[in-house]
């Protein structure tokens, strides 16, 4: 006979940590499927119709119907955003001002999530409460104080006016400060121990660790400021600093309403983005799951 002392007990506690399924039958796998094949198939019809319409003429383009290829295939719209402005320079430029922001945001960022993880100075919490409040301040209230500083410091229509508002991302310092929080402060002793010095034990103890975080921060740092249309349209007037999107945005204008070209320029935007992903896919991915990105 069994009895209350001997029968086992259900661990709550476990199952709370077990992974949520809909079980290992056939059915369910189908369902699953299925379910992901449709999010899937909705997520890129936008992307395949921008497509489909960038390689129609005009006339095809602007034509009614469901059907977005309604006539013949044409690079015709492509040719004419590359022939009415500079888009190799406007690419580059995208390329040098994106790759400036990511790597000082995630050099930034790093830093003071170390300082306001580890740190011990006076006005840390109060330095933290205004770092989260700042994540509630919607950007577009920035941009009058951001552009007089430009002015003051005559940086208008310079590189830097564009790169330097972008670094600052209490977000990324919050997400990674919370990353930081969960490693063991014994591994840092033991380097201290060993005479290493403060930076030495965020470098070599601290950064390792974090590859998965900071992959991720990245990447999400180099899609906004490739992204980014308002900031770099208000502070730059000189065509050649202009970045892809507002450049692309430029020629579309000279145009008036035209939909193929408005689908090219799309398109064209959104290429290099598309490799980037391609080849850090599965780090992302990975890095969001592992690092809990996705609820920060």
């Amino acid at each position: 006979m069994v009895t209350t002392a001997t029968r086992p007990r259900r661990r709550h506690h476990e199952d709370r940590g077990a992974p949520l399924t809909l079980g290992a039958g056939r059915l369910p796998r189908a369902l699953a499927g299925g379910a992901l094949t449709l999010f899937a198939a909705l997520w890129l019809l936008p992307f395949v119709w921008a497509v489909c319409t960038s390689l129609q003429s005009e006339q095809d383009a602007a034509a009614p119907g469901l059907n977005p290829l309604k006539g013949a295939l044409t690079l015709e719209a492509y040719r004419r955003i590359f022939e009415g402005g500079n888009v190799p320079l406007w690419a580059l430029n995208s390329v040098l001002i994106t790759g400036a922001v990511t790597v000082i945001t995630v050099v930034v960022s790093t830093l003071a999530a170390y300082g306001l993880s580890r740190g011990t100075f006076r006005g840390r919490r109060a330095l933290l409460a205004v770092t989260v409040a700042a994540i509630l301040v919607p950007p577009q209230l920035l941009i009058v104080p951001l552009f007089q500083q430009m002015l003051a410091f005559d940086l208008v229509d310079t590189y830097w006016a564009v790169i330097l508002p972008q670094t600052v991302a209490p977000m990324m310092v919050f997400v990674l400060k919370r990353f930081f929080d969960a490693i063991p402060r014994e591994l840092e002793e033991a380097a201290r121990l060993d005479g290493a010095s403060e930076l030495q034990v965020f470098r070599s103890v601290v950064l390792p660790l974090s590859r998965p975080i900071v992959a991720a921060v990245s990447v999400f740092v180099l899609i906004g400021a490739w992204n980014n249309f308002l900031w770099p349209y208000i502070v730059t007037n000189d065509p050649d600093l202009m970045t892809l999107p507002v450049g692309l945005a430029t020629v579309k204008d000279t145009f008036g309403l035209v939909y193929a070209q408005s689908m090219a320029s799309a398109v064209v935007a959104a290429a290099p983005l598309i490799v980037v992903f391609l080849f850090f896919q599965r780090r992302v991915v990975r890095s969001v799951a592992t690092t809990g990105l996705g609820g920060a």
